[in-house]
């Protein structure tokens, strides 16, 4: 059963407006928040395609998808292309990418994602490609593991965590997410008016090392456009500057698109309130201009 509530599920409804017989994508299903709500609007004879990276997160969506027009592949969201191709879909009228964690693989513990995990330190969305986070921990050097830290999670401290897990894993192997967790929280004291775990941007930076996560966003920021029809909208949630800045950059150069929201559409207070993982969340959408996709 999903533990997991869609961020700004609300906005994303109302941005990409699906009716009746559309076929919308949902590039990151995860828990199917975004999933459930949009093939809500486009029943009965449109269709919700549903990628995710995560085997498991398309496993589950065989129970809460029952009786939905649900179409979910086991897929990383820059392949989608092949995947319409593969279904014999063509264009699509929207596409949401959702490029937070969700709240099924940080209850997890068997993958890492959470700090109070003693399951092995993962951090995969797809177990069958890829290294796993502990063997960047294990292998890299001091040097390569702050620069890291530093690029992928924009921590300042990121010399002083290297030079830490460094010595530690010269004394013991480092499996686990709580094992590094504590590393950290002893190299970066937490300060009392803090918001957030010293941990945090450090396994930011990993994740994101071990899911190749900006060069698949780069990828796919460059080919979602010819996906969409006459108008239609690319939806994007991100939760970091590394994200957002890319998010930003492509939908103000590109020719294909028109940003309709010049500033990013943040959660409203009661969300926050409600689930606070939604705090960073900032939402950013655009039209389809131009090109074979739109008819210009």
């Amino acid at each position: 059963m999903t533990q997991h509530i869609a961020v700004l599920a609300e906005e994303i409804v109302e941005a990409l407006s699906p009716r009746p017989g559309d076929v919308v994508v949902d590039g990151t299903m995860g828990g199917g928040g975004h999933t459930r709500l949009l093939a809500q609007r486009v029943a009965p004879s449109g269709t919700v395609v549903a990628l995710d990276r995560d085997a498991a997160a398309v496993q589950s969506a065989g129970q809460w998808g029952t009786g939905l027009p649900v179409l979910a592949v086991h897929a990383n969201y820059a392949q989608l292309p092949e995947v319409l191709a593969e279904q014999g879909l063509g264009p699509v009228s929207g596409i949401v990418l959702d490029l937070g964690l969700s709240s099924d693989q940080l209850a997890d513990d068997a993958r890492g994602f959470s700090f109070r995990s003693d399951g092995e330190l993962d951090l995969r969305f797809d177990t069958t490609r890829g290294e796993p986070a502990w063997r960047l921990v294990e292998r890299l050097s001091e040097k390569h593991l702050a620069d890291l830290i530093y690029q992928h999670g924009e921590e300042r401290h990121s010399r002083r965590i290297a030079r830490r897990i460094v010595a530690r894993r010269a004394a013991k192997p480092i499996r686990t997410a709580a094992d590094l967790a504590d590393i950290i929280r002893q190299a970066v004291p937490r300060r009392r008016d803090a918001k957030i775990d010293p941990a945090t941007r450090t396994f930011q930076a990993l994740r994101i090392a071990a899911n190749d996560e900006l060069r698949w966003l780069e990828t796919a920021l460059r080919r979602l456009p010819d996906c969409l029809g006459a108008e239609g909208k690319l939806a994007v949630i991100s939760f970091h500057s590394l994200e957002d800045r890319r998010v930003k950059q492509a939908m103000r150069d590109d020719p294909r698109l028109e940003a309709i929201t010049r500033r990013p559409i943040l959660p409203t207070d009661a969300e926050t309130a409600r689930n606070p993982r939604s705090r960073s969340a900032k939402l950013r959408v655009a039209r389809r201009v131009s090109g074979p996709g739109s008819g210009g």
